[in-house]
């Protein structure tokens, strides 16, 4: 997964200013960016009256390319532009005859495509001419270590702050589907008191139904504190919890157990036995007062039994996808995971 290549903000400022271009071609694996540009636009370009005769959304399992282009060359009616939206455009049998098009656009009409779940394959002309034409937009999934900054970045423009650990609980259970994630912070938003202008981990408890107390980020706590009979609790009590996933929680481990992989081979500073809490704070991409953490974490777990941990929740990932596993639940999963790790 990889970061998308161009800030969604760029093109609706863009098409706010109206700086129009004749075709947008929205694809990738992140359909949240795909639906607020094809959603501004259909919002924003024309007015409520000029929609009626000058706006189309059409769905690509009902079309083919050959019979967008024709619409497209129509012209506008008491109107500057036309507006078409193609959605499920990954349905539509073959994109070929777009290059045709692209040649000559009408500068009437502005062409979205929302190409979701899947790209075009980038040998193929037509991929080649979209990028030619810069009308080719790649939105792809996020990592999940930059959900926590989509959260504070998507709260911040919204004249809201969140509290740094509430952002973790977060990010940690729901993954990263924004969709679902923004969701739940307009849930948040909707909830908290009108004077509030910080979301914090009460807040998230009432209205996401997270528990502060029960989830990854605590569990990870627990596990580098090597508390076992804490660890224990947090696991049976987020294994009982409605629709759990271990998947994330999984992600979650497997990311702060990596870090302390990396932590063992920072140098000390010279002369003593201690690292630089800057220096490791800016290699693992923490906060400074997060590194304690890492430094207990390291006197309770050596170097051979963190790639043993690791190699473990890679084994655990795959047995919650279904491989080698048919009968353990996710619950089952996660307590026989966190028994592994401490033992």
């Amino acid at each position: 997964m990889a970061k998308t290549t161009i800030d969604y903000r760029t093109i609706l400022n863009d098409i706010s200013n109206k700086k129009y271009k004749p075709v947008y071609f929205l694809q990738g694996e992140e359909t949240y960016y795909i639906d607020i540009i094809s959603n501004y636009v259909a919002e924003h370009v024309l007015t409520e009256e000029e929609r009626q005769f000058n706006q189309d959304i059409i769905y690509g399992q009902d079309t083919d390319i050959r019979k967008i282009i024709n619409l497209a060359r129509s012209f506008p009616i008491n109107a500057q532009y036309r507006v078409i939206i193609v959605k499920e455009a990954q349905k539509i049998p073959s994109m070929d005859d777009l290059s045709f098009y692209l040649q000559k656009p009408a500068n009437s009409t502005i062409l979205v495509f929302c190409h979701k779940y899947k790209k075009l394959d980038a040998r193929k002309k037509v991929s080649k001419d979209l990028e030619t034409a810069k009308a080719l937009y790649t939105f792809d999934k996020l990592y999940d270590y930059q959900i926590p900054d989509f959260i504070e970045s998507y709260l911040r423009e919204r004249g809201v702050n969140i509290e740094p650990k509430a952002k973790s609980i977060i990010a940690d259970y729901l993954g990263n589907d924004l969709q679902k994630v923004a969701n739940e912070l307009d849930k948040l938003l909707t909830s908290k008191a009108e004077n509030t202008q910080t979301i914090n981990c009460e807040l998230v408890e009432r209205n996401v139904g997270i528990s502060k107390d029960f989830n990854a980020f605590e569990l990870v706590n627990a596990l580098f504190a090597r508390n076992v009979s804490k660890a224990n609790l947090i696991s049976f009590q987020m294994a009982k919890s409605k629709g759990f996933s271990i998947i994330p929680t999984i992600s979650t481990i497997f990311s702060s157990f990596s870090n302390l992989m990396v932590y063992y081979y920072i140098p000390n500073m010279p002369g003593t036995n201690t690292k630089n809490m800057q220096e490791v704070a800016e290699e693992l991409k923490i906060k400074p007062f997060a590194v304690k953490q890492y430094m207990a974490a390291a006197t309770n777990f050596k170097p051979i039994k963190t790639m043993e941990i690791i190699s473990l929740l890679r084994t655990y990932d795959a047995m919650a996808k279904g491989v080698g596993n048919s009968s353990a639940d996710d619950g089952e999963l996660l307590k026989e995971l966190v028994y592994k790790i401490l033992h």
